[in-house]
This record gives C-alpha cells, structure tokens and sequence, in this order.
C-alpha cells in the first residue's frame, strides 16, 4: 500500500510500537513520557512558558475544546474562513452561541490583508479564529500579517495548525499566538487520535470558561502537573507520540521542514509537466491540490484498486497529495505516472 493521504507512509519502528504491551497509564512511567511529550512538544512549536493539553480526540475535538473553554470568554468572534475548516469554527461557534463574523476568502486564493484589517478595525472582535494552512485547498496564509494585525487591534489569536506543523515555518512564541491546535495524523507522522492544544503563558493567565466535561482546561491542565490526563488516554498512541518525538528533535525543526518542502516542490514540477493546475496561490509545504480534468471521475477509485490512496477534495476533478511520511522521488513518479494512465484511457 502506498498513502499520499494523511499522515502518510510510517516507518516500522513508529507502527511496531502498537504491537507491543503498554503500560498502566496511571503509573510514574507514563507521567515521566507524557511529561517528555509535552517538553518536546513545546520546544517544536517554540511555546517555551505555556502548556500543551493532550487529548484523545480528533483536531475537531480541539477546536471544540477553544470555543468552549476559551472563545465563549469574548463578546465576539472573528473567523477567517478559506475552506471547510475554516467554516467549521463558524459552525462550532454556532453550536455554542458564540456571537461571530466570518471573513471569506475564495477557494484556493491568499487573505486581502488590507481588506482583512480594515474588516477587523470595523468588527473589533475579541478573538480571531483561523487556518495557517486551510487544508482543503492547500493555501497557506501568512500568519505574521495575521498576528500584526491582531496586536494590532488588541485580538487575541488562535490558529489551527493541524496540517502546517512540522511542514511550514511556525513560531508561537515569536508570532504572539495566544493558543495552536495540531493533532497527531499530519506533521507528527503517527495515526489519528491525539489532538493538542498549545496555550501560551498569557492565556494561562485567564479563568477558562467550565463548559465542557470531557475537554474542561482546568481539568485537564490540574491532571497534567502530575503528566497524566483526566481519562483514559489512547497508551499505544501515546507511545507512537514519544518515539516520534525523539526522532524529531534529534532531527531538528528546519530539516524536517526542509525535507517536506522538498517533495512537495519535486511534485509540483511534476504537475505543471502534466498539465496538473495546482490553485492554491501560496501552497503549503504539507499538501499539493491539483485539477485533474480527464476521467476525474473515476481516478479516485481506480488508484485504490491499485492499493493507492489520494485525497478527493470536494470539488469536480480536484485532488489533494500529501507530502508527509516516508516519501522519495521515485514514489512521487510512479504516482504521477498511474494518475497520467487513467486520465488517458
């Protein structure tokens, strides 16, 4: 099988781990690596005062966890809204009765920053929520314009970088970013199932709204001075997480990024040399949209007939590569090349 799906490729010694026998989690072996988590954790993101929660749960579990705990302290929310990510702040916002306004941009297109902070100047919002890089069409915004803006205005900002983690440059501390969102089937290379939220030292200064049960911050940030969670935590994933974090920081934030931008670039060339549109006008490194304009409507299908899978992207003849996990040039070719034989049949 090859995935160009997330999170890609894993090497053996990663899928291993979930084969073998796991600790009791409420042990001092599964607080001291749940505590060695959250440093490495916080040293890939640059977040060096503030904390990361760990929950078993999907990237959409931590957002609902921000609005209920976090969002719901403001008046108002701002949400820049590219793709069906972004889309869903506004929907998770809705369920809670969370007052919002929403900043659309075109698929695949950059923010107008202009218009994006004379929008904010009229709304005076108290939080922004956005996509670094809207996963759905690939474009990634840039978040040095967002956070200028936003100290601007006085906006605290909270961003998902579920797919931009450990594929584009990111700077929490630098940036001002108030709270992050990842999870663990992008830039961390391990199956779905942890999300994490990464709380910088000025939002921990704040009572978090008591909301939530399972997401509750107060909870689960008491159970982790002693590296545990409130409930039962995914173990196996847990474990995943720590090996590949060790791999990680050894490695180095720049190399990792360099290697992902490398293979998104080598099949980007190879999209413009088959006549692939790739929209997105800032690409992120993590993912590569193309249009497919022949036999698109079998192509998803017919590949995984070959045990390939790709990303169908919710509009005609639109599909999406991932760019993360074991990946080499010559997997990239051989998949343009199949691509390439069912769009001529």
């Amino acid at each position: 099988m090859k995935s160009y799906v997330f999170p890609g490729n894993i090497e053996d010694s990663i899928l291993q781990i979930g084969g073998k026998p796991f600790p009791y989690m409420r042990t001092e072996q599964f607080s001291e690596l749940v505590k060695d988590s959250e440093k490495m954790l916080r040293s890939l993101i640059n977040c060096p005062n503030g904390r990361v929660i760990s929950y078993t749960a999907s990237g959409t579990g931590a957002m609902d966890a921000v609005v209920t705990n976090y969002v719901t302290l403001f008046s108002k929310a701002f949400i820049i809204a590219g793709g069906s990510f972004g889309y869903r702040w506004k929907s998770l916002c809705d369920y809670y009765q969370c007052s919002s306004e929403v900043f659309e941009v075109p698929f695949a297109r950059d923010i107008n920053y202009v218009e994006l902070e004379d929008a904010i100047a009229s709304s005076r919002p108290g939080v922004l929520l956005c996509q670094h890089n809207e996963t759905s069409t690939g474009q990634l915004y840039n978040l040095e314009k967002i956070a200028a803006i936003c100290k601007k205005y006085n906006v605290s900002l909270v961003v998902d970088v579920i797919s931009s983690f450990l594929s584009d440059e990111l700077d929490m501390d630098a940036l001002g970013i108030d709270i992050c969102i990842t999870s663990s089937q992008k830039g961390l290379n391990i199956a779905p199932g942890l999300s994490f939220i990464f709380l910088s030292s000025k939002a921990l200064q704040l009572d978090f709204a008591p909301k939530s049960y399972y997401f509750d911050f107060a909870e689960n940030l008491k159970n982790l001075e002693r590296g545990q969670t409130p409930y039962s935590p995914a173990t196996t994933l847990f474990m995943q997480l720590h090996a590949r974090l060790q791999k990680d920081v050894v490695l180095g934030v720049e190399a990792i990024i360099a290697s992902v931008r490398e293979k998104a670039l080598y099949f980007r060339e190879l999209c413009k040399k088959n006549g692939w549109e790739v929209p997105a006008e800032t690409p992120s490194n993590s993912i590569t949209g193309f249009f497919v304009r022949r036999n698109s409507d079998i192509l998803f299908k017919e590949l995984i007939k070959q045990d390939i899978f790709i990303m169908p992207g919710g509009t005609p003849g639109y599909f999406r590569v991932s760019h993360l996990g074991i990946q080499s040039n010559e997997d990239l070719d051989d998949l343009a090349e199949r691509i390439k034989e069912i769009e001529n049949r």
